[in-house]
């Protein structure tokens, strides 16, 4: 009898043997092996365990050039921070095709001696380490001994340097293999000059992922940008196919580098930006940062130096996201050209193969400290010559009254504290009656004409006969001399025009009141009638059993009720409308990620500007001079004027030359 035996040899495989049943019920094993080797054509053997052995060099070198070696961006990187590290006062890089065909880079730096130039192509070969202390004092961009090794193994390199002070230079070649030639004689200047052709010429598969050469040109000219703007003083020079594309000329200010952020960001950058310079023990900061209406669509304008190394980090990015909170429109995102100087061991530099990532000791130090200076910067915008809010006597502004409006409860929570109202002094309203308005504690009324009308009686404030002096005495944003469809102030001043929208203005004056009162009183927190369980990551739990003072202080009573159990028993009382759970989610993600969290914060100013805009003035509210020129001087002193909470302009200058530009006058 012949029957059909069925054998699972793999998951995707499955064959069926005849066999032969008449001679008994059983089959002899062997036979059944020997039928899957021949209907398999492979022989079934017992697993062989691997053996432990020695990476080739060569391959080794190609695996590390992995990490090292990216694209033809990272090794313009490599080379470039060879060039700097070594003193160079003029860069000049050729490419061709992106750098897929050839990558070149000299420099007039210190040189290589000869007797070094093929231990520069070994491994863990460096001038810039010599003992383990020096990896906490770091001050060069470089200090592995990791690149160019890594570089010659995957390409056809030559390396040319001639010291200074000697009469000839040397090179040195690489093939992608470990034999490394003797240095010969070469004629070449002062300096180094280091070629890289065909990169991935013998690892194809590394070479299918490059992309076209404007792609990866692309890549490696942003590069090129970065370091320049680190390093001011030195010459850059890029070419690609013979065509030159960036001529950054010696810097020989030593202190200015304004010259080098207007080449590399562009002028419009510089003309929309604010100085930045803030000290502190140990650190100190500087740089520019975008104007709020200067902001981007994309990310593609931020710039951070931490000791002339260009970083992307976490903490850095959400201190520089945490100071433009409330003043950039969804979506878009703020330009900045920073430099952070610090102790070399308060920062390791050793935590990422290409030195992007760093890790600061002291972090919540760093992070607090790049805040405060970005948001002292953006807080003091003003119009040029206002008063700062921090100038004004306390006493004197708890006196002010603000414009008030019609108020109407949001869908995070309506009411959220039990004395909100005297939190504004009044500044909710509800919105029957003349507005209330007053005048700022400055005084203006010396230079403030004398005549002052309704704007519907259309008689308006007697002018002098010298008209082109009349407002050189007038505060930054003038004196109103009309209101526009009901939504927009016309204001005129010494320089021109300016047209202010009433809503978003006074909308950022509440909202700024609301957060002083909010601030002075503190976290306030409400118990939950019933408390919420929420079931995490047992590690999640265990952080916040570990942070449960932190929690405390955000306004949270989070306890641990199970292995990956929470309980939450107390939420902030301004929050209490939230999703809570979603919160207290993200609240442990922001501490588990930078070891902070400003969650708790960010919500509350979302629901203070929900409230600041509903309680604004509205469209089409008729308002007398008085009024109008009461909100001016009240915008004028008020932190972040420039922008409502929700990131749109409170008011926009147009001067004399513009309206002239508009009219051909002069020409």
């Amino acid at each position: 009898m012949t029957r059909l035996f069925t054998i699972g040899t793999t998951a995707r495989m499955v064959t069926r043997i005849p066999l032969d049943f008449a001679r008994g019920p059983h089959v002899n094993i062997r036979v059944v092996v020997s039928i899957v080797e021949e209907k398999l054509h492979k022989p079934m053997t017992s697993p062989v365990l691997p053996r432990i052995h020695l990476l080739d060099p060569s391959l080794a070198n190609r695996i590390a050039a992995g990490e090292v070696v990216e694209r033809p961006a990272a090794v313009v990187k490599e080379l470039v921070e060879n060039s700097l590290d070594a003193s160079a006062r003029n860069i000049h890089i050729d490419l061709e095709q992106g750098g897929n065909r050839l990558i070149r880079v000299r420099d007039d730096g210190v040189g290589i001696f000869h007797e070094d130039l093929a231990l520069a192509l070994r491994r863990h070969a460096t001038s810039k380490v010599t003992s383990f202390e020096d990896l906490t004092h770091v001050r060069t961009l470089g200090f592995r001994g990791e690149a160019l090794p890594s570089i010659a193994s995957v390409s056809r390199l030559r390396l040319v340097s001639r010291v200074r002070g000697e009469n000839n230079g040397w090179q040195v070649s690489s093939d992608g293999s470990d034999a490394i030639l003797p240095p010969e004689p070469a004629s070449h200047p002062e300096g180094t000059m280091v070629e890289v052709r065909d990169l991935f010429f013998n690892t194809p598969a590394r070479r299918k992922f490059l992309r076209t050469g404007k792609t990866e040109f692309r890549h490696a000219e942003e590069v090129v940008r970065r370091m320049a703007l680190s390093h001011a003083r030195v010459g850059f020079r890029l070419a690609h196919n013979d065509r030159p594309v960036l001529n950054l000329r010696e810097n020989t200010e030593e202190e200015d580098c304004t010259p080098r952020i207007i080449e590399i960001c562009g002028p419009a950058f510089m003309e929309q930006s604010l100085p930045v310079v803030c000290e502190a023990t140990e650190l100190y900061l500087w740089g520019q940062v975008g104007l709020p209406t200067f902001s981007r669509g994309q990310a593609d304008l931020q710039y951070f130096f931490v000791n002339g190394r260009v970083v992307r980090d976490k903490l850095v990015t959400h201190a520089i996201r945490q100071a433009y909170q409330d003043v950039l429109y969804h979506g878009r995102h703020p330009a900045y050209v920073l430099f952070l100087e610090i102790p070399p061991e308060m920062v390791d530099v050793n935590v990422h193969p290409t030195k992007h990532e760093v890790r600061f000791r002291e972090s919540r130090l760093v992070h607090d400290f790049i805040f405060r200076g970005l948001h002292r910067a953006i807080a003091d915008t003003r119009p040029a010559g206002t008063v700062p809010a921090g100038g004004i006597d306390e006493s004197e502004a708890g006196r002010m009254l603000p414009i008030p409006g019609r108020f109407g409860g949001g869908k995070r929570g309506g009411r959220p504290g039990s004395n909100w109202e005297s939190i504004v002094g009044g500044a909710i309203g509800n919105g029957s009656g003349p507005l209330r308005v007053c005048e700022s504690s400055v005084d203006y009324a010396a230079s403030q004409p004398t005549t002052v009308q309704s704007p519907k009686s259309h008689v308006w404030p007697e002018i002098p006969e010298h008209t082109g002096t009349v407002w050189e005495d007038a505060p930054p944003l003038g004196y109103a001399i009309g209101q526009l469809h009901g939504i927009y102030i016309l204001a005129e001043n010494s320089r021109g025009l300016v047209l202010v929208d009433a809503h978003a203005a006074h909308e950022r004056i509440l909202y700024e009141r609301l957060k002083t009162g909010f601030s002075k009183e503190g976290v306030r927190s409400s118990p939950l009638l019933l408390p919420i369980n929420l079931t995490v990551r047992q590690s999640e739990a265990e952080l916040v059993e570990e942070r449960a003072e932190e929690f405390l202080k955000l306004g949270f009573e989070v306890r641990r009720i199970g292995p990956s159990q929470l309980s939450i028993r107390q939420v902030p009382s301004v929050l209490t409308g939230t999703d809570v759970p979603a919160l207290v989610r993200d609240v442990i993600s922001d501490f588990d990620v930078t070891g902070m969290s400003s969650r708790v914060t960010e919500k509350r100013d979302q629901l203070l500007a929900t409230m600041a805009c509903h309680g604004a003035v509205r469209a089409n509210r008729q308002l007398t001079i008085e009024e109008m020129n009461a909100l001016l001087r009240d915008i004028e002193t008020t932190e972040r004027g420039g922008q409502c909470g929700h990131g749109r302009p409170t008011w926009i200058p147009l001067e004399l030359s513009d309206l002239d530009k508009l009219f051909l006058r002069g020409r």
